[in-house]
């Protein structure tokens, strides 16, 4: 697993409750370049382990930029990044994934972000202006406006302490071309997703940035788990998670959300079938790969590449 080892340079209040960290190479080299709406782990002290989008300008190989609101009934992740981490302390990151892509082909793109949740459409916007593409940023906001300085021009603000807007106003009619993307609350994405619900299929996406409750599978059933390459094996009991026994039987497996939205813990399978839970892999993407925190398997052995 390959770590990037960063310098906090800069760090500054962006906004109710956020933080925007600028993290650099310690010698000035360039970074790893990362797709508009590309996100990293930051790997803190203590083993924990937060993912975070990169909400600055892909095109900058500089630096990376990361917005973090302070959460006060969170796991202590972002209570640290606010009060522990000093302007050239040193932050491990891991290399940047993107599981929320621009849509390729699309000709009009709307956003639909919720307060901090929209980091991962910064990036977008950045390379959308530099391309001439055509896209509008709706912000829902209730505490004030996160990364004020950082909006595009074509962002329109929603204070909603008066009620959300009726996102089917804001999204406008489906068409060809035109690709609809929400990130924030669940409640939103709640919304979203309602609104979205008779839009053609693939048109619509969203991004979690807190892993939604996975409920129990009550066709779960009993598996052999196989490391192909070393050869070893496990015996699992219906419903056991997958990626502790990966990790009993010696692998290591890079994770951060372990609630199947952040892409990290992405394993090949060669013998299954695995049951896809995650909400990130595309149905041509799990043909060959899975998410370990949230998979299953719907046979009698499941045998991945590792």
């Amino acid at each position: 697993m390959r770590h990037i080892r960063t310098i906090l340079r800069a760090a500054e209040p962006a906004g109710p409750g956020i933080r925007l960290l600028t993290l650099m190479d310690p010698d000035g080299w360039p970074l790893p370049r990362f797709r508009p709406g590309a996100h990293l782990d930051l790997h803190l002290p203590e083993g924990r382990v937060r993912a975070y989008s990169l909400c600055g300008d892909p095109a900058r190989q500089d630096r990376w930029l990361v917005a973090v609101k302070r959460e006060a009934e969170g796991r202590g992740g972002s209570a640290y990044l606010h009060d522990g981490l000093a302007v050239g302390d040193a932050v491990a990151t891991s290399l940047p994934r993107c599981t929320f892509p621009l849509a390729p082909g699309a000709t009009r793109h709307v956003f639909i972000a919720g307060g901090i949740g929209v980091t991962p459409f910064l990036s977008m916007a950045a390379a959308l202006d530099r391309a001439g593409g055509d896209y509008v940023l709706h912000l829902l906001h209730r505490d004030g406006v996160p990364l004020p300085a950082l909006l595009p021009p074509r962002s329109v603000l929603h204070d909603t302490r008066g009620g959300r807007p009726a996102l089917p106003g804001l999204l406008g009619p489906p068409g060809p071309g035109i690709q609809a993307y929400c990130c924030g609350p669940a409640g939103l994405i709640e919304a979203f997703a309602a609104a979205t619900a008779g839009w053609p299929a693939g048109q619509a996406q969203v991004e979690h940035f807190v892993p939604p409750p996975l409920p129990p599978d009550p066709e779960a059933r009993p598996f052999t788990l196989v490391l192909a390459k070393s050869g070893r094996s496990l015996a699992l009991p219906a419903g056991a998670p997958l990626l502790p026994a990966i990790r009993a039987l010696g692998a290591e497996v890079e994770a951060s959300c372990e609630g199947g939205i952040c892409g990290a813990c992405r394993v090949r399978w060669l013998e299954g079938p695995p049951v896809h839970r995650d909400r990130v892999l595309r149905p041509e993407e799990r043909a060959t790969d899975l998410m370990a925190c949230v998979a299953g398997c719907a046979g009698p052995r499941l045998v991945l590449d590792l």
